[in-house]
């Protein structure tokens, strides 16, 4: 049964019967999602698994409905897609808050989003450890259940490749229309499809991701310091550069160069395009290593370590190979949006702190799970200043925006032109919001671009050893939205706020 149009009648502007039926079979998935954690539940003879279960009990059932009574008769079309995009991120954050809330884990229904869209989004800012602002006391992160640890590193590792990315790999009843999710989802400045089937690559993303994530998985379990749990929640938070760690002090906790340089590896490896490493793992190493973004990003990243490990050695007098140590492990932290954390990065020197602060504004590359602005869009706006310049000399010339031999087409300039002042803008904003909270100009700064740049820790009152419970709950769902605007890049949210898209 489904309650939809006659096909032979005139379509609306918007199906919304089709939007709510394929929005139920996102959350009917995430049911399944919430069924793992019940598992950790009972291997560790926990007594939360009834909150899972409960919940997923809840997201079958409502999803289910929604498929059932408005299961999609028709092609899906791109207003569509931007349509469920966005509101399947905010239901499934809905949803998967549904378990802290169940078990009493966390009272309050604005934390547990906060939580869960952090973890969807590969934030990683966390509400735990701290008190609210009506005076409540958030547990510290080693005092929550497993299962909880576990669902908010596989939070992360879900949002990374994206939910939607992971139902079309899986889900072949979402096959109609799938191009519009996957564009509505990835929306960044270039697209690099493996095969002419949405479908297939999606699974081919997958698979590189799921191997990733096992090798990392394998390398971290190997030493000492973490068991399988440890390994396989940190597996995930890196690969998906959330940032969610299974100790309050993070990383640090561990005190181990062996994790550390795993753990750096598998950042720089989960900020590149996930379709370059399917090139690289199929031999076309030609293609992986001439790829301009991918050295781009390796150059920002080494003149990133080059100095604010230089000021350490220098300035904050660490031994050499503590400051290589440090330093490479925050630049790869920041750059990729991870977020993880060795060291406090706002006690260290002016001239590394504030290196560190510029890279919050970098991000990794198109096509990976990485937040922030791009290094793609970095390169274009780059050249383009380049070739102004370059214009006002030669006013005649005819000077076209190149990435190696590909010439940047104008529409292309113009979005990412519009993105960055957007991004801008909408930073700004966040950060303005903050501090009418009362919250001094660095904090509030901090606040915004750690939440629109997916990267967890920012400055201030938000910093690297500090968390978010003791923002207002009115702030909170300002970084909520911050969060997956950031994290869907902006337009795919925005453009629902615009009248011509409501418009026949």
């Amino acid at each position: 049964m489904a309650l939809v149009s006659n096909s032979s009648a005139p379509r609306a502007n918007i199906d919304f019967f089709m939007v709510l039926g394929i929005l139920g079979a996102f959350i009917f998935f995430m049911g399944f999602a919430l069924l793992m954690p019940a598992g950790v539940d009972l291997i560790y003879g926990q007594d939360t698994w009834h909150s899972f279960l409960v919940s997923a009990g809840i997201a079958f059932s409502l999803g289910g409905l929604l498929w059932y009574f408005f299961k999609p008769q028709q092609e899906l079309r791109i207003r569509e897609g931007f349509l469920i995009v966005s509101l399947t991120w905010l239901s499934l954050s809905l949803v998967g808050a549904l378990p802290f809330v169940i078990s009493g884990v966390l009272p309050s229904f604005t934390d547990a989003v906060f939580e869960t869209m952090s973890g969807l989004t590969t934030t990683g800012s966390t509400i735990l450890g701290g008190a609210t602002s009506d005076g409540f006391q958030n547990p510290q992160i080693e005092d929550i259940p497993k299962s909880f640890l576990f669902w908010r590193s596989l939070a992360h590792w879900l949002g990374g490749m994206g939910i939607i990315v992971l139902s079309l790999a899986i889900l072949p009843l979402l096959g109609i229309g799938g191009m519009q999710l996957f564009q509505a989802e990835s929306p960044g400045p270039t697209t690099d499809k493996l095969t002419p089937r949405v479908q297939e690559t999606a699974k081919l993303l997958w698979v590189v991701y799921v191997a990733l994530t096992g090798a990392e998985f394998l390398l971290l379990w190997a030493h000492p310091s973490m068991d399988w749990f440890e390994a396989i929640n940190h597996a995930f938070s890196t690969l998906a550069t959330g940032g969610f760690s299974t100790q309050n002090t993070s990383i640090q906790a561990f005190d181990s160069a062996y994790i550390d340089w795993v753990i750096i590896v598998f950042m720089f490896l989960a900020g590149i395009n996930f379709a370059m490493h399917f090139r690289l793992f199929r031999g076309d190493a030609q293609s992986f290593f001439a790829n301009r973004e991918i050295r781009f990003y390796t150059l920002i990243i080494g003149i990133g370590i080059l100095i604010i490990s230089g000021s350490l050695l220098v300035i904050d007098k660490y031994p050499i190979f503590e400051a290589l140590r440090y330093g490479a492990f925050q630049v790869l932290a920041i750059v990729t949006t991870t977020g993880f954390g060795t060291d406090d990065y706002e006690i260290w020197n002016t001239i590394g702190a504030f290196f560190l602060f510029l890279l919050f504004f970098t991000g990794g590359c198109a096509g990976s799970t990485g937040g922030g602005i791009k290094m793609v869009r970095w390169m274009i706006l780059i050249r383009n200043t380049g070739r102004e310049i370059k214009q006002i000399v030669h006013p005649k010339a005819i000077l076209p925006v190149r990435i190696g031999d590909q010439a940047i087409s104008q529409h292309i300039q113009r979005t990412v032109l519009s993105f960055f002042i957007l991004y801008i803008f909408i930073f700004a904003l966040g950060a303005f919001i903050i501090s009418l909270f009362g919250y001094d100009i660095m904090s509030s700064i901090g606040a915004s671009i750690a939440a629109i740049g997916n990267i967890g820790p920012g400055w201030g009152d938000f910093g690297p050893t500090d968390n978010f419970a003791h923002l207002p709950y009115l702030g909170k769902w300002v970084l909520i939205m911050l969060m997956m605007v950031g994290r869907l890049e902006i337009f795919t949210v925005l453009i629902i706020f615009s009248p011509a898209f409501w418009k026949q």
